[in-house]
């Protein structure tokens, strides 16, 4: 046995982990991430392909999409990949992970053992499944990102699994009485048009559906899989059959494809399977109980809570417990919130184990709140946010449960500072240069003034903009002065990635068409800065080909001014240069 010891073990690699394992080893928390599969990304992944969904719910709600770790994956993404590549998908997630500092990334290793010294996790112990190692890890903190809440059930955590009566919470979706029943996996597929007929032979094991069967359930578009392809967690157990369910979906995916090819007109004669994933998507397992549930009021109020560490706005979303099984119910019951809705840090605290926090979609929830929170958006940011807290637990030298006020407001500004969004959050980071500077530009629109790139908020909300622009014709600037000088060595800017816009990967040929390909064309691609003293030129510095939302441009050294000029110079495709924040430190 290999005994190693870190500051955090992240168990679980899917969006949630992964951005909960960069976020502390960037805050230099040494870290290890645990997966269990071959590759990063969960549900994102090649092996199952959903969609990341989040709080935009597909263009429909403005500026709302997630920023922080899994923007910068995603724009990531869009500059190597413009093909949607789901192997290069892949390769990204595994190129953020296996050479970020501090971080130690074990793929294909399973965590079977938890050993507990009273309510503290003391160890894990995990197998190689590649290699047959056998591992005993250490860590301060433990973040359980494992989506069926498995390290959380086995260090003796409090878990529901299933829907609470309306009682229990006052939730009006709620059922009448406690629901055993869980939402079920899906199975997805990809089809291409070969550009010539292409027969397919029905498997005899594969299942048979008529018009009928799927009336309730869209399959217009041809190219790629169903969410609505669904089994499990109603009368098999999401978690203990598992097995069953994989191949009962297997069944269904082959016969809703014959359906498709050979019965009615689907105009399905070139096409032909490209890929049929073999691991499903689970929706649903566990949910750890925590300090605080979040619960249908605290969405529908769009609810707001002084320890809020990220938000959610999905629908309330629950899925039918039977799946394509129930063809005379639609496939889910949605229900559209008004506004998004804030995640506070206590649902990510799990009750009687001390040092362990959540990550992804078994965080404290009931049932119908968790139909909305689930989605990989949401449970990425959730992700950061929790590792976020857990690397200055280390540091602060206080578990996360017992952060108060001085320790929230903490991580709340570290994760502004690292691009995150919380409602109602200002920019205050005392150490921030640039909020006691004064601001001018080239431009002053009504709305879009200079001054809002120091105002504390890094996006539009409302009806304000909180941001500046002008067009690239008019050689645009902004200018930094402060009535002392000052010593820097960093600046970051935050300019503007169309928050309506989706830029998730998909299968989904009509989801891929209502979005850009390549970066977002509003980014700013190359911009300068120069640094004034008393009037004389003493630093300038440049940033090409930038393709992220929040960029970082360091100096050699640092350097004394008291005038930063910025010079925006080339976009990525848009006439007009953006921007929602300029931060600068020493």
């Amino acid at each position: 046995m290999i005994a190693q010891e870190y500051d955090i073990a992240v168990a679980g690699g899917g969006l949630a982990g992964l951005c909960a394992a960069l976020a502390a080893a960037r805050l230099g928390a040494r870290t290890v991430l645990i997966h269990d599969r071959p590759v990063l990304g969960g549900n994102a992944s090649s092996e199952t392909r959903m969609h990341i969904c989040g709080a935009s719910c597909h263009d429909q709600r403005e500026n709302a999409r997630e920023t922080g770790i899994i923007e910068e994956i995603l724009l990531e993404n869009k500059h190597r990949n413009p093909s949607a590549s789901y192997p290069v998908f892949d390769s990204i997630l595994w190129e953020k992970a296996r050479f970020q500092p501090n971080l130690d990334l074990k793929l294909n290793c399973r965590f079977r053992k938890v050993k507990m010294d009273g309510d503290r996790i003391s160890s894990i112990e995990a197998i190689g499944l590649t290699n047959e190692k056998v591992y005993k890890i250490r860590a301060k903190i433990f973040i359980d990102a494992t989506g069926d809440g498995s390290l959380s059930a086995l260090a003796g955590a409090p878990f529901v699994v299933g829907g609470e009566p309306k009682e229990t919470y006052v939730e009006s979706m709620a059922p009448d009485t406690f629901d055993k029943h869980s939402m079920g996996s899906s199975l997805m597929f990809k089809a291409r048009d070969t550009g010539k007929p292409v027969p397919f032979v029905k498997p005899f094991w594969a299942y048979s559906y008529t018009e009928e069967d799927l009336k309730l359930r869209d399959h217009n578009d041809i190219t790629s899989g169903y969410w609505w392809i669904e089994l499990g967690g109603g009368e098999l157990g999401i978690i203990e059959d598992a097995e069953e369910i994989r191949d009962e979906l297997l069944k269904t995916v082959f016969g809703v494809w014959e359906h498709i090819k050979n019965k009615g007109d689907h105009s399905a004669e070139n096409f032909d399977l490209e890929w049929v994933g073999f691991l499903p998507g689970k929706r649903e397992s566990r949910r750890i109980m925590g300090q605080y549930v979040l619960t249908q009021d605290d969405l529908t109020s769009g609810a707001r809570f002084k320890d809020a560490v990220t938000y959610g706005g999905w629908p309330i979303d629950v899925h039918n417990n039977e799946g394509i099984s129930d063809t005379l119910a639609p496939p889910t019951t949605q229900a559209w919130l008004e506004n998004i809705y804030d995640i506070p840090l206590r649902c990510l605290i799990p009750k009687d184990v001390s040092n362990l926090a959540l990550a992804g979609r078994i965080i404290s929830c009931s049932r119908i709140a968790f139909s909305s929170t689930r989605v990989m958006s949401t449970c990425a940011s959730v992700g950061q946010a929790v590792g976020t807290a857990a690397a200055l637990s280390i540091k602060l030298k206080k578990l996360p449960k017992d952060f108060g006020p001085l320790e929230v407001d903490i991580l709340q500004q570290r994760l502004l500072y690292d691009g995150c969004f919380i409602p109602g959050v200002k920019n205050t980071d005392p150490l921030d240069l640039a909020r006691g500077a004064g601001v001018k530009g080239s431009a002053s629109k009504e709305g879009w003034m200079p001054e809002n790139v120091i105002n504390g908020i890094s996006r539009p909300t409302g009806k304000d903009s909180n941001g500046w622009r002008d067009s690239y014709e008019n050689d645009p600037w902004l200018e930094l002065s402060f009535p002392e000088p000052v010593t820097a060595s960093e600046f970051r800017l935050t300019f503007d990635s169309n928050l309506t816009r989706e830029i998730t990967i998909s299968l989904n040929k009509y989801t891929l068409e209502h979005q850009s390909p390549q970066t977002p064309p509003e980014i700013v691609k190359d911009y300068s800065v120069t640094l004034y003293l008393k009037g004389k030129l003493v630093s300038t510095a440049k940033a090409c080909g930038n393709y992220q939302r929040l960029s970082v441009l360091r100096l050699e050294e640092k350097t004394w001014f008291d005038k930063a000029v910025f010079r925006f110079l080339e976009g990525n495709g848009e006439p007009v240069a953006t921007v929602f924040e300029i931060r600068a430190y020493e």
